[in-house]
């Protein structure tokens, strides 16, 4: 314990000079947003005929929650194409940092099924994120013209199949740095929520997989289509538009991460009473948000596995009946119900702490907290 308090006083002072070193945004251009996000649109359209077949991956071991709950399941909404979650073996997908699901096709079955490869794969970020048999088979999917989308550090994955070299790239801004080191071929690419460069797709941190998805949607099944979605969820606007310069350490943020980190910090166990239909998005969004107060763990509770609106299965986890509950809210949409914990985060444990949960989330919303009250 000591030596972990020792370690964490040491890494704060290194912080203590630390900020984004990313200047911020210039001045908004309607047009020109317009037509990046168009761009975008217009390059990641289908190009094979027929339905398209979209996988998303998943590591056994240990898969973001929002990264792979979120993107499997707005695809899944939309009913544009065929999508399939897949994992290195059939079975259980441990969550970060919270849940457990079922995928029940590995990555051999896909192939079988589908010998010309995917048209597009989604990567979240993964626990490993060098793990062989998933960057040899995104590696493969490339080759076979799959479009591949790195989702926040998923970009890492990415990476490591060598995928992003010579390559425009965005990334969770805590992982930027370590990506520019690792690929110096590759061109960062500052205040994109979404890049898209050849066939290799990456996103900024977590909650950009709502507009990338939601690009990703109206390239395939046009913009009517989006946009009904985009309600559904709470969604203004999926274009690219983001300010990096407000995502980076200084000495506070530092020391929430540190803190965060500490396995110790994890004093209370709330659980989830799960059903089948649950909606994946607001349960990914709020189990992450409360799990990376760096206070609260998660479980889903239930007597049986529960079917997710997505179809996921869902594994029920143990967890004491007297345990607090998750705060939601079945008539909010996703995007109210993740400002309602943000929310609900700073009444319990101080604006300092959901300032930070935002920062992981790299959640550049402001919602209005005047209204909230403690969960």
């Amino acid at each position: 314990m000591h030596k972990l308090l020792s370690l964490a006083t040491a890494a704060v002072f290194a912080l203590a000079g630390c900020g984004s070193d990313v200047p911020p945004a210039p001045p908004a251009d309607s047009a020109a947003l317009e037509q990046q996000a168009q761009a975008f649109i217009d390059a990641i359209k289908p190009r094979r005929e027929g339905r398209p077949v979209i996988a998303v991956v998943a590591l056994n071991e240990g898969t973001e929650i929002t990264d792979f709950l979120l993107t499997h399941a707005v695809l899944q909404r939309a009913d544009i194409a065929e999508v399939h979650a897949v994992a290195p073996r059939a079975g259980r997908v441990s969550l970060y940092p919270a849940l457990q699901v079922e995928v029940a096709q590995d990555l051999a079955g896909f192939d079988k099924t589908y010998p010309s490869g995917a048209d597009y794969v989604i990567v979240p970020a993964m626990s490993n994120n060098n793990d062989a048999t998933i960057t040899t088979w995104l590696k493969q999917q490339s080759d076979r013209g799959a479009r591949i989308i790195g989702i926040c550090a998923g970009g890492l994955v990415v990476g490591n199949a060598g995928l992003l070299d010579q390559r425009r790239f965005t990334t969770h801004w805590y992982y930027r740095d370590e990506l520019i080191e690792n690929h110096p071929s590759a061109e960062y690419v500052p205040h994109q929520r979404y890049v898209l460069d050849d066939n290799i797709a990456t996103t900024t941190g977590i909650t950009a997989s709502v507009p990338t998805m939601l690009a990703l949607i109206e390239a395939i099944g046009g913009r009517d289509k989006a946009q009904t979605l985009a309600s559904e969820f709470g969604v203004d606007s999926w274009t690219p538009v983001h300010d990096s310069s407000l995502f980076g350490l200084n000495f506070t943020r530092g020391l929430s991460f540190i803190l965060n980190k500490l396995a110790f910090w994890r004093d209370e166990q709330w659980r989830v009473d799960v059903q089948n239909g649950m909606d994946d998005i607001s349960l990914a969004f709020t189990a992450d948000a409360w799990s990376r107060t760096g206070h609260i763990t998660v479980a889903a509770a239930a007597p049986n596995p529960v079917q997710l609106r997505s179809g996921l299965t869902l594994l029920p986890e143990p967890a004491p009946d007297d345990a607090p509950r998750l705060p939601l809210t079945a008539e909010l949409k996703p995007i109210q119900q993740l400002d309602r914990t943000l929310c609900e985060i700073g009444s319990r444990f101080g604006e300092a702490r959901q300032e930070w949960v935002s920062m992981e989330l790299e959640y550049a919303g402001r919602p209005d907290c005047s209204n909230q009250s403690r969960p």
